[in-house]
């Protein structure tokens, strides 16, 4: 192959030929392991749910979903800086899986708690504090710019896929062989997810500088190359807030379905399952539209219709369930635009070295926000009720997205990330001036 048809990763670095067989063999079993996933982590919400009928239960089981990943995911880049990230995202996925599995063995001898539910909770959220940034700060190492936001998307494609049918496949599970079976299925899914990450070659990109830095040096180096760009930490702060406000609503959907309209489980996971259909419209759309050139201002489009269709939400009656589910699915659109614009501007701005710290931080606060609002509108709920609180949340969500594209240095990113296109040169900024710092190797 010629220089001139040498297919570059949108970090500049030439690409096997193979580049979307490697891809396929990651997402295929990381696709396995978000079915069984999503199935058990539906059936341990049903089973608080079913079991507490609380709506500050499910707030708790959220925060413990959020927390530890907040707090822990800005070590998990450090790591994926360090040292090799096809090994950390393999470890992090097989320790999910064994207490999975371990889990399913107390609930199969009698012995399911709800402490032991946010166990397995707390681990999960772990797991993805250091899945997660290995994972997206590889993405730009195997994939070409063009078709970078579209595989940050395939992530919230699959999981959508996913959340249709394995709400209903987990309480299938639960209800009728039980508990313990959607454990054992969970840890399965992630002995595939191991599989196809062992299976593929994975570029692994280490910066030498960090050798001999402290822990918070490198973190410091990770917050310095994301702050450089003023744009883009005003926008990382906005949906940070977004997620203060947007992230109760994921413990309040089945408490919405189960007290303000008197649905059972199997209404719950039609919501969930049209929340899924609407993600997985979204995120094809993204995928094949490849999101344009304005990928700020298409968020902060999104922040609106969020708004509007969760405002909408609070003012149904009862016996308007049906609208309730459409309008979920409508919510589940615009909410597929947010992670994969978010981080593709983010890999787009910052040197490939720093990524994971990057992408760890990025991560962090959007972690740490969630269950600070998991809290704030657990009590909110329990003291307006559960269909005032939609209306005020979406209210709140509304507002964000009006004023979120209203600076400058934020349309700038837009502006920017146009005249890449233009120039023909996507990527290669990044990729200046850091060959010398960086050792590379290929597991």
């Amino acid at each position: 192959m010629t220089e001139s048809t040498t297919v570059l990763s949108a970090a500049g670095r030439p690409l096997p030929k193979r580049w979307l067989a490697i891809i396929a063999t990651i997402w295929a079993g990381q696709a396995v392991s978000m079915v069984t996933s999503y199935a058990a982590g539906y059936a341990a919400v049903w089973y608080i749910t079913e079991t507490t009928g609380s709506a500050l239960m499910l707030a708790a089981a959220t925060i413990c979903a959020y927390l530890p990943q907040g707090l822990l995911s800005p070590f998990g880049g450090v790591i994926a800086d360090k040292y090799n990230r096809k090994i950390v995202m393999i470890v992090a996925d097989m320790s999910v899986g064994v207490v999975s599995l371990i889990l399913g063995i107390f609930i199969l001898l009698g012995k399911a708690s709800f402490g032991l539910i946010i166990v397995m909770i707390i681990v999960r959220s772990i797991g993805q504090a250091f899945h997660g940034p290995a994972m997206m700060a590889a993405m730009p190492l195997l994939v070409p710019e063009k078709h970078l936001l579209r595989i940050n998307t395939l992530d919230q494609l699959l999981m959508s896929m996913a959340s249709i049918g394995a709400p209903a496949f987990g309480i299938f599970l639960y209800t009728v062989i039980g508990f313990y079976s959607v454990m054992f299925l969970d840890f399965l899914g992630a002995c595939v997810a191991v599989l196809g990450l062992a299976l593929a070659k994975i570029p692994t990109i280490h910066d030498e500088t960090t050798e001999n830095q402290h822990v918070l040096a490198n973190m410091r180096d990770g917050w310095k190359a994301l702050s450089a760009n003023r744009g883009l930490m005003i926008l990382i702060v906005g949906i940070t807030l977004g997620m203060m406000v947007f992230g109760p609503l994921g413990a309040m959907f089945p408490l919405m379905t189960y007290d303000h309209f008197g649905g059972d489980g199997f209404a719950a996971s039609i919501t969930e399952a049209a929340f899924g259909v609407g993600m997985l419209v979204g995120s094809g759309i993204l995928m094949a539209w490849g999101g344009g050139k304005r990928l700020a201002g298409l968020m902060a489009v999104a922040a609106i219709i969020v708004g509007t269709s969760t405002a909408a939400c609070g003012l149904l009656t009862p016996n308007m369930f049906w609208v309730f589910v459409a309008l979920c699915a409508v919510m589940a659109v615009a909410c597929a635009w947010f992670n994969g614009p978010l981080i593709t501007l983010v890999q787009k701005n910052v040197p490939e070295e720093k990524m994971g710290r990057a992408l760890g931080l990025t991560t962090a606060a959007i972690g740490l926000a969630s269950p600070l609002g998991v809290a704030i509108g657990g009590v909110t709920a329990e003291a307006i009720g559960i269909a005032p609180f939609f209306l005020v949340d979406g209210i709140l969500c509304l507002a964000l997205g009006l004023v979120l594209y209203l600076p400058k240095s934020v349309r700038a990113l837009d502006t920017a990330a146009a005249e890449s296109i233009g120039d023909g040169q996507p990527g290669a900024d990044a990729a200046d001036g850091t060959a010398n710092r960086i050792a590379e190797t290929c597991e």
